[in-house]
C-alpha cells in the first residue's frame, strides 16, 4: 500500500475535495501510482492528510467515473489499468498548424479512446441504459436458441427486425419504405463503407458537406473516391455551390436533420434542391439520420428520404445513439433499384449481423420499449444539454460563441480569434475531459477554430463543474 505525498492547504480558497482529486490525477499522469496500484482506503487517506473522509471519498467517487481509478469490491480501490497511454507520457502538444494549413491529411489511427468523460462526442446516456427491459430480453432470445437459430441467416438480417425497423421509421420519421427495403448493418459506420464500395469507384466525386463527417469522409478515401467539399451555411448545404462543382458528382453525404458538426437543420427549399439537383444527375443522395430523434426547440424534423420522389435518397440509421454503441446495430433503407447491388455486396462484407441482438432489439422496438426509452431519453438530454448551456454562459461568457444547441447529443461552440483548437482539445485531456475540435471536421485549408462538446454522456452538476475547468483554460492559454 502506497504512502502517498499529496497536499491540500485550507489556506487557500480550493475546495479541499478538488485539492485531492486533483493531486491524486497528477500523481497518476506523472506516474507516481501506476496503472494496477492500490490506493489507501478513504479512511486511511483522510487520516494522513488531516480532512475528513468526506473530500476523499468525493474525489476517489469523481476519479472513478473519469475513469482513473476502478473499485474491486471486496479488495479496495486501484489505479485503473485502461488509464491511456497517452495520458501517462508527459504533456506535449504537436505542432499541427503546418497540416492545417496544407490540406486534407488525417494522423493514422494508432489506437481507439472514447473515455466516459465529460464533453465526450458520441456517447449516449449510458447511466440510463435500460439494463433490465433488454437483460430480460436477451436472456429470453438466448434461451429460446437452437440450432436453427444459431445457424447462418439471411445478410439482409432478421425479418422480423427488419420490419420493426419499417414499421418505427414511417412512423417517426416519415420514412417511406417496407421492410424489403431495409438491410440490417453493425452500425452507420459499416453502412457508409458498403454504400462507398458499391456506389463509388476509385477517382468517381463524392461530395460531402465542409465542415463535415470525419466517419463519411475515411469510408470514401477508403475506396479511393475524389472528396468534394461543399460550404454548409444556416440553411444546411449549400446546393448552388454543389452545382458549380460540376457534373461529374457521382453521389453526396448530408446530415440534413442535424448537420454534422455545426448543428443546422437543412431548410425545406435547399431539400427541394438537393433533391432536384440528383434527379437530373442521376446521382445518390446518401442520408445520415444519425441522432435525428432528440431535438429541444421542436418536434424532429421529417426525414429527406420522405420527400424524394426519384428514389434516389440512400438512409441510414443507427441505434448507437439512441441505445449505446455496443448493440453494434443500424440500418439502411435502399431504392429498389441498388436492392441486389447492397445485398450481393453485404454478404461479401461479413455474411450477416450476430443475430441475438437482432432478436432482442425486433422485440424491443415490437413491445414498445424503444418509444418509452426516447421519451425519457428526451427529458434527460434536455436536462443535460440545459446544464451545459448554464455552464458556459457563467464561467465562458465572452470567451466562446455557441453556434448551435438545438438539437443531438453535442454543442458546437466557435473561439475567440488566435485560439488552436487542437491544442485546446489537448489541455482538456490532461485535465480529464473530451472534446474535439471543430478543426478536424474540414478537408480544405480553411478551418474555423472551436469545439464539439457532448453532453450525452454526463450529469448535469459535472457538465456544470466542467464548463469552469473549460473558462480557467480559455482565460490562461500559455498553459
Amino acid at each position: 500500500m502506497p504512502t502517498l505525498h499529496l497536499v491540500v492547504d485550507r489556506d487557500i480558497d480550493e475546495p479541499l475535495h478538488r485539492q485531492v482529486r486533483e493531486g491524486l490525477r497528477r500523481a497518476i499522469l506523472e506516474g507516481r501510482l501506476r496503472p494496477g496500484q492500490q490506493l489507501p482506503s478513504t479512511r486511511i487517506l483522510a487520516l494522513d492528510l488531516g480532512v475528513s473522509r468526506l473530500p476523499v471519498l468525493s474525489a476517489y467517487e469523481q476519479l472513478r467515473h473519469e475513469g482513473y481509478l476502478v473499485g474491486r469490491t471486496g479488495s479496495g480501490t486501484f489505479v485503473s489499468d485502461a488509464v491511456p497511454d497517452e495520458l501517462l507520457r508527459p504533456a506535449s502538444v504537436p505542432d499541427t498548424t503546418a497540416r492545417r494549413r496544407t490540406g486534407p491529411e488525417r494522423p493514422v489511427l494508432s489506437g481507439w479512446n472514447f473515455p466516459i468523460v465529460p464533453f465526450q462526442v458520441g456517447l449516449p446516456a449510458l447511466d440510463l441504459f435500460p439494463h433490465a427491459a433488454w437483460k430480460t430480453l436477451v436472456v429470453r432470445q438466448l434461451n429460446a436458441e437452437s440450432a436453427e437459430r444459431m445457424s447462418y441467416t439471411d445478410p439482409a438480417g432478421l425479418e422480423a427486425l427488419r420490419t420493426s425497423i419499417a414499421e418505427h421509421i414511417r412512423s417517426a420519421r416519415a420514412v417511406r419504405c417496407e421492410a424489403s427495403q431495409v438491410l440490417i448493418v453493425p452500425g452507420s459506420q459499416a453502412a457508409l463503407r458498403l454504400a462507398a464500395s458499391v456506389l463509388l469507384e476509385p477517382g468517381d466525386r463524392v461530395a460531402i458537406e465542409e465542415p463535415g463527417y470525419f466517419g463519411a469522409h475515411r469510408a470514401f478515401r477508403a475506396v479511393g473516391a475524389e472528396l468534394v467539399p461543399v460550404p454548409v451555411d444556416e440553411e444546411g448545404l449549400n446546393v448552388a455551390a454543389l452545382r458549380r462543382r460540376g457534373a461529374r458528382v457521382r453521389a453526396v453525404y448530408v446530415t440534413p436533420s442535424h448537420q454534422y458538426p455545426l448543428g443546422v437543420t437543412m431548410s425545406a427549399a435547399r431539400r427541394f434542391a438537393l433533391l432536384e439537383w440528383a434527379a437530373q444527375q442521376k446521382a445518390w443522395i446518401l442520408e445520415d439520420d444519425y441522432d435525428s430523434e432528440f431535438r429541444y426547440i421542436s418536434r424532429p424534423v421529417a426525414a429527406l428520404q420522405g420527400m424524394d420522389a426519384h428514389d434516389r435518397v440512400i438512409y441510414v440509421g443507427t441505434f448507437s445513439k439512441a441505445l449505446c454503441p455496443g448493440v453494434r446495430l443500424g440500418y439502411v433503407v435502399l431504392p429498389a433499384e441498388l436492392w441486389d447491388r447492397f445485398y450481393q455486396a453485404r454478404f461479401a462484407f461479413d455474411f450477416f449481423t450476430p443475430t441475438l441482438y437482432q432478436r432482442a432489439l425486433a422485440e424491443f422496438l415490437h413491445g414498445g420499449h424503444f418509444a418509452r426509452h426516447l421519451r425519457r431519453m428526451r427529458s434527460a438530454y434536455q436536462e443535460r444539454r440545459d446544464a451545459l448551456l448554464r455552464g458556459l454562459a457563467r464561467h465562458c461568457g465572452n470567451l466562446l460563441e455557441i453556434h448551435n444547441a438545438d438539437a443531438g447529443l453535442h454543442v458546437t461552440v466557435l473561439l475567440r480569434e488566435g485560439i488552436d483548437d487542437q491544442h485546446l482539445v489537448a489541455r482538456l485531456r490532461r485535465r480529464g475531459l473530451a472534446a474535439l475540435p471543430l478543426s478536424n471536421s474540414y478537408i480544405g485549408p480553411d478551418r474555423q477554430q472551436g469545439l464539439l462538446l457532448g453532453f450525452g454522456c454526463t450529469t448535469p452538476p459535472r457538465l456544470l463543474e466542467s464548463t469552469r475547468v473549460l473558462s480557467e483554460l480559455l482565460r490562461d492559454r500559455g498553459k
